[in-house]
């Protein structure tokens, strides 16, 4: 596997002083994404489960082509996804999220009143959402792999993945590797390695699973992770239920407001472009990996393809990318 050899190819990186004598942690890594995993699966049976009687809903499609459709379906078990099979398999595959009665909807969160349904493609004359979307998608397979890549040998803490928008020039995912890393900087052979795994996750068409749960059980999920339980008090505060958004593609549990897109297929090209060191007040050392990508729907020329890739290279703050006097700047890039 790429991860396999990225893992050993630290020491080409780091020369071979480094050497793994990192203490064991209580759980391992793998360890800790299955105990999520697990988590995000209970709470979605015992969600399910309250709701043992099928109701139905009638759910009207009101889209450009199939106007008027209407569909029957599952109270709390249908999703936009299980009504686009029932359109045609266009919607199915162009399909990123969906409006229900004017509200973003993922595609994979079930309905759960009659409603009206429209669906977003990318090829959509106001495509900014659907842009957020993949853009907040591809930032999560971007942390899925960086927590992978490193096995057990060095600890990997994901710490969030900025929201940023399209324009900015990359997605991005801050992490802090361990501190036996913090002289380490990736090589090109490095961010290849990553762009593979994430090609690999790309291919597998993995569904964006969206799960809304109270703050006690996104604490329990996020247990090892102290910047994600900030993350989980900071939105159970500011919603009057106090529940968190989390989300699921294969089994890496993230948590998100979202929207995502439908499936991890809609991404094509993909490729993890540049690392950075970020000042910060705290002792650990944190990175910024930044990445760029175009869904599989939209088509560039090498050309095209280079210079963004280059433009994403560069720090992304939050507010703005940072500057440079390049030549080959590139403003208000969209990707549909």
């Amino acid at each position: 596997m790429a991860s396999v050899w990225f893992s050993r190819g630290l020491w080409r990186d780091c020369g071979k002083r480094l050497i793994s004598t990192a203490s064991t942690p209580q759980l391992s890594t793998a360890e800790i994404a299955q105990r999520r995993n697990h988590l995000f699966t209970k709470e979605k049976e015992r969600q399910l489960s309250l709701n043992p009687r099928i109701e139905k809903i009638e759910v009207k499609h009101v889209g450009k082509s199939h106007p008027g459709t209407l569909f029957i379906m599952n109270k709390g078990l249908s999703t936009p996804y299980s009504c686009a099979m029932h359109l045609s398999e266009w919607y199915t595959k162009r399909s990123v999220l969906a409006l229900v009665d004017g509200q973003l909807w993922d595609m994979y969160r079930p309905l759960t009143h009659s409603c009206e349904i429209q669906f977003l493609t990318f090829k959509d004359e106001d495509a900014e959402e659907v842009n957020k979307a993949y853009w907040r998608s591809c930032a999560m397979i971007l942390g899925c792999v960086l927590e992978q890549a490193f096995k057990d040998e060095y600890s990997v803490t994901l710490v969030k993945a900025p929201e940023v928008p399209v324009t900015s020039g990359a997605f991005c995912y801050d992490v802090i590797l361990d501190s036996k890393l913090d002289a380490w900087m990736p090589a090109e052979e490095s961010l290849r390695s990553l762009s593979k795994d994430a090609f690999r996750l790309i291919q597998k068409d993995l569904p964006f699973e969206v799960l809304d749960v109270d703050a006690k059980v996104a604490l329990e999920i996020f247990e090892y992770n102290k910047f994600k339980q900030d993350m989980v008090e900071e939105r159970a505060s500011q919603n009057s239920k106090g529940v968190v958004t989390v989300h699921r593609f294969g089994d890496f549990v993230d948590i998100s407001e979202g929207p995502h897109i439908s499936r991890t297929s809609l991404c094509d090209q993909y490729e993890v472009t540049a690392a950075h060191n970020l000042q910060s007040s705290q002792s650990e050392l944190r990175r910024r990996f930044q990445g760029i990508s175009v869904p599989h729907h939209l088509k560039l020329y090498h050309t095209i393809w280079h210079r963004l890739r280059k433009r994403s290279q560069n720090l992304i703050s939050e507010g703005r990318p940072k500057e440079t006097n390049d030549g080959n700047e590139i403003t208000n890039v969209e990707l549909a």
